[in-house]
C-alpha cells in the first residue's frame, strides 16, 4: 500500500493533483482544502496517502496534513460512506469546522454538504462523535502556531470570504517576509499574495 508520495506537481485540480515521483506520473483525488495549498506546478510537494483498493480499481487520496487522512479514514468508517463521499464532505468543510460540528451535534451545517442527508448527517454524529476527539485537538495545536496578529489577520481574511487554507497560506507567506509586521501590513501582504494565487 502506498502511504506518503513526494513529487513534483505537474497538473492541479480542485479534485485532482497528479505527482511526478521520478518519473511516474501519480493521479491522487484530494479534497479541496488540499488543493488550496497545494505550490503551483512545478514545486514539489508531499502528501499523505491512502490507498482504497477494491476488486475494480485502485484509487489514491491525498492529504497535506496527517489530521485530514485521519478524519477522511474515520468518515470512511460511517456505514454507507465510502471515499468519494468523504473527500466531498472534506471538501464542503474543513477539518477546523467538520469536527466541532460533529462533536456538537450539528445537522444543519453537515447538511449543507453536497451529498450529505439529514440521515447521513445523524449517522455521522452517532458514530464519529467520541471518536474524532482526537483529531479535534490536533487541530486546535495545529492552529495555535498562529501569533495574535495572525490570527487577527486570519479572522479579517475569513470575513472577507476566503478560503481558511488558502488564508492561513497566505499569512504564512506574508510573515516569511517579516513575522513581527504589523496587523495592517500583514493584511495587506496577505491579500496580495491572495489575488497572485
Amino acid at each position: 500500500m502506498i502511504g506518503l508520495l513526494r513529487g513534483r506537481v505537474l497538473k492541479k485540480q480542485p479534485n485532482q493533483v497528479i505527482l511526478d515521483v521520478q518519473g511516474v506520473g501519480y493521479d491522487v483525488n484530494i479534497p479541496v482544502s488540499t488543493y488550496y495549498q497545494l505550490p503551483d506546478p512545478p514545486a514539489e510537494v508531499q502528501l499523505q496517502i491512502h490507498t482504497h483498493v477494491r476488486e475494480d480499481t485502485l484509487a489514491l487520496y491525498g492529504f497535506l496534513t496527517t489530521t485530514e487522512k485521519k478524519v477522511f479514514e474515520k468518515l470512511m468508517s460511517v456505514s454507507g460512506i465510502g471515499p468519494k463521499l468523504a473527500i466531498t464532505i472534506l471538501s464542503g468543510l474543513e477539518v477546523e469546522e467538520l469536527v466541532p460540528a460533529i462533536r456538537r451535534n450539528d445537522l444543519v451545517k453537515l447538511t449543507h454538504i453536497p451529498g450529505v442527508g439529514r440521515k447521513t448527517a445523524e449517522r455521522i454524529v452517532l458514530e464519529l462523535r467520541d471518536k474524532i476527539a482526537e483529531a479535534e485537538a490536533e487541530g486546535a495545536v495545529a492552529r495555535r502556531g498562529l501569533s495574535e496578529t495572525q490570527e487577527d489577520v486570519l479572522s479579517a481574511l475569513l470575513n472577507l470570504g476566503y478560503q481558511r487554507a488558502a488564508a492561513e497560506k497566505a499569512i504564512s507567506r506574508a510573515a516569511e517576509v517579516d513575522g513581527a509586521a504589523s496587523f495592517d501590513a500583514l493584511l495587506k501582504r496577505a491579500l496580495q499574495w491572495l489575488v497572485k494565487a
